[in-house]
């Protein structure tokens, strides 16, 4: 489906941008009018990670007139992997401010704009109106909701795009066009079923696929040329090297974009609606969660505990507490983790930073260790506040 040009075109080109944007300028479909289109343009990159790193270097590379990134982040060693946008030198820098430098530096005539603040429903609606595109690359569901109403309701369009292990995906919303994200994902899945990146990982490389993808069809919306991924889904398997996209179609029951919409605002509470953990985890966790310190006191004071790692094997082996046995937490969704646990000890769990252990928390007590606990914060907290000599990841 061809569509318009999303901007119009700035009045001229400089003697230097002739120069540097030439191998786009003598391509017909793109040509002076197309580029001129760029030089107008205003995206703003949501996340300056693994999918913003590419995607913000190509759309400084071909010459968006202006660029926004909001992150509120700080760059770790971590990112290095797969964050090309940061080097060595920028671990603990403000991700928003070396993700500026690099792409001042790939493109001078670029005018860069930096948002040092988390996505909020404060401020989402203010800071995405200043821009004709939104490129999304965040990790969360919490955030792919806000940034999808938000730009529903602001009649824009956005670029999405989703990594995890060797598998990518990748869209365009448009309401006035076709489907919303809404009309994709009705709902959030149920808490801790999808795996966050953090928690199992992911190719470097893959986020260059799908971020490329996402400026292509940036590129293709602003200038008007090609035929954008407006109601297609893009699936890219990087094991099996194959590309395949899905017909989505508008829902004309969509609570946000369809004929009766009730989801007429943000909502107030994202995080709430896609459920950081659920609320069988919450009621376990509420007076049952201990800081790292809490348990490095138990340790030290000998305490009769059984500490679990409900994380998987691979994480396992990066880093572990001492002491700790793994388990993996669907071996206490599938019951089978229970006849492991000893019943002369309190059964203390952790994970990476608490959600697992939380939803396995909620399994052990309804098995009748009412005296379980689990770590708040996990594995980072007792990096961070036991001993910092272990790698974090």
């Amino acid at each position: 489906m061809s569509l318009p040009p999303l901007v119009e075109p700035a009045a001229e080109l400089t003697v230097d941008e002739v120069r540097r944007y030439s191998r786009h300028l003598i391509i017909p479909d793109v040509g002076m009018a197309g580029q001129k289109r760029l030089k107008n343009a205003k995206v703003l990159c949501v996340g300056a990670g693994g999918l913003g790193s590419p995607a913000l270097m190509y759309l400084a590379a071909a010459g968006v007139g202006t660029l926004g990134i909001i992150d509120f982040d700080v760059v770790d060693e971590s990112n290095l992997q797969r964050q090309i946008i940061h080097g060595q030198s920028d671990v603990g820098r403000l991700k928003a401010e070396s993700a500026a430098a690099s792409v001042r530096e790939i493109n001078p005539l670029v005018e860069v704009v930096i948002h040092n603040t988390a996505l909020t429903t404060e401020n989402v609606m203010e800071i995405f109106s200043g821009y004709d595109l939104i490129v999304d690359g965040t990790d969360n569901f919490a955030t792919r909701y806000m940034v999808n109403d938000a730009a529903v309701l602001l009649g824009k369009p956005y670029v999405w795009g989703s990594i995890y292990r060797f598998d990518g995906q990748a869209s365009v919303f448009w309401a006035e066009h076709g489907p919303c994200y809404r009309c994709l994902y009705p709902e959030p899945p149920p808490p801790g079923m999808v795996p966050s990146c953090a928690e199992g990982g992911v190719l470097g490389v893959l986020c260059a696929s799908i971020g490329s993808i996402q400026v292509n069809e940036a590129i293709k919306l602003l200038t008007g040329i090609g035929d954008p991924l407006v109601g297609r889904l893009m699936i890219y398997d990087a094991l099996e090297m194959k590309y395949r996209d899905v017909k989505v179609r508008k829902d004309p029951e969509c609570v946000l974009c369809g004929k009766n919409p009730t989801v007429t605002k943000l909502l107030e509470d994202y995080e709430a609606f896609c459920g950081a953990i659920s609320d069988e985890a919450a009621q376990a966790a509420s007076g049952s969660t201990i800081t790292a310190q809490e348990l490095k006191a138990m340790q030290d004071n000998g305490d009769k505990i059984f500490l679990v790692d409900v994380r998987e094997p691979n994480e396992y082996e990066i880093v572990s507490i001492p002491g700790a046995t793994l388990i993996p937490k669907g071996e206490f969704l599938n019951g089978s983790a229970l006849e492991k646990l000893p019943q002369d000890k309190r059964i203390v769990l952790h994970c990476k930073s608490g959600a697992r252990s939380a939803e396995a928390l909620a399994v052990v007590k309804s098995a009748g260790f009412s005296d379980a606990v689990h770590v708040g914060g996990g594995v980072l907290s007792w990096v961070k506040t036991v001993d910092p000599s272990l790698p974090s990841y």
